[in-house]
């Protein structure tokens, strides 16, 4: 009778053990406000992701601040604004920007592809197809856009699209003629813009991710992989695009060159709740947590997040290195 007395001890105190274990990481993470800036194509997706995080940290507060990669980024780096973390829709703006004086570390997570979006409102929208779409852009009554190249990576992009697919259907002068066809006004800051003056009927098409594409329920021309940026094997052909974009200094450019679309985070280096950027990160590479609702949203993440060197993960916080592997 004693022993079953002690041996039935013994088993609650190892089960409320249990219970404490599980429960520790979540736990352990301080309290307290995770601001976040992001590119506006993430919109969507880490709205689902704070949920479910805030609901695993009731304790943590996240604020997220939606942009223009480039506009984010030169928030931190010009403007000396306070952020836990930043994700780009282009690995590369974190690179020029950020490191080594703002962060130490750009961990590359997902994809994307570029497509052109239509409703049933726009013009010729039971014509377009991936073989005809650049001559129906060209004509007069046709109106289409794009964001704004300077702004964020989805506009430098979309002129990239354009480039390419003049060498890819080897048609000289392609890229000039549609840009003859495309007034400076449809160049808008925010692709919520483009959105809306779709679904509105006010323009026939517009240059947005795929993932976009998806969440609005939009209509969409998906190109062929030369064209698209959304394959790394065609790198070699996409480096023959260039954009020239603004620089931080007033009057200088800099040039951006065509690459396969790759999203990356960094954790600031100066993040006022540290811990916290550390347990959302580690959330996002989870393949049951933010890979899944990234899968969801039409946004592919990665099998696995990567950095390009093993110098890199080994900075990295030892609670994030498990995550992550070395990819060149």
């Amino acid at each position: 009778m004693k022993m079953s007395f002690v041996l039935a001890v013994l088993l609650l105190f190892g089960a409320l053990g249990c219970v404490s274990c599980s429960s520790k990481p979540e736990e352990s993470v301080p309290a307290g406000r995770l601001v976040i800036f992001h590119t506006g194509s993430l919109s969507v997706p880490f709205a689902a992701v704070e949920k479910e995080f805030e609901a695993r940290h009731p304790q943590i507060y996240l604020v997220l601040e939606a942009g223009g990669s480039t506009e984010m980024v030169r928030m931190i780096s010009e403007k000396g604004k306070a952020a836990d973390i930043l994700a780009s829709a282009d690995f590369s703006v974190i690179d020029k920007n950020l490191i080594p004086d703002q962060a130490s570390c750009n961990i590359r997570f997902a994809g994307n592809q570029l497509v052109l979006c239509y409703t049933d409102k726009s013009k010729f929208a039971d014509e377009v197809n991936a073989g005809n779409w650049y001559e129906i852009l060209q004509r007069p009554e046709v109106v289409w856009g794009h964001s704004d190249p300077d702004l964020g990576p989805a506009g430098y992009r979309s002129l990239m699209v354009l480039q390419l697919a003049e060498k890819f259907h080897d048609k000289p002068g392609l890229y000039q003629k549609l840009l003859a066809n495309r007034p400076r006004e449809n160049v808008r800051p925010r692709a919520e813009e483009l959105i809306s003056l779709l679904q509105g009927g006010k323009m026939d098409y517009a240059w947005e991710y795929r993932s976009i594409a998806v969440q609005n329920g939009l209509k969409f021309v998906t190109l062929d992989d030369h064209i698209n940026l959304g394959n790394y094997q065609m790198d070699e052909f996409y480096g023959q695009a260039v954009v020239q974009v603004t620089g931080a200094e007033p009057g200088t450019t800099i040039e951006r060159k065509g690459q396969a679309i790759t999203y990356g985070v960094t954790l600031i280096d100066a993040a006022p709740n540290k811990a916290a950027a550390e347990a959302f990160l580690a959330y996002l590479f989870d393949a049951e947590g933010g890979q899944r609702i990234l899968a969801e949203q039409g946004q592919p993440p990665f099998p696995k997040a990567w950095v390009p060197s093993r110098e890199m993960k080994d900075r990295l916080p030892a609670s994030l290195q498990k995550l992550v592997t070395v990819r060149k």
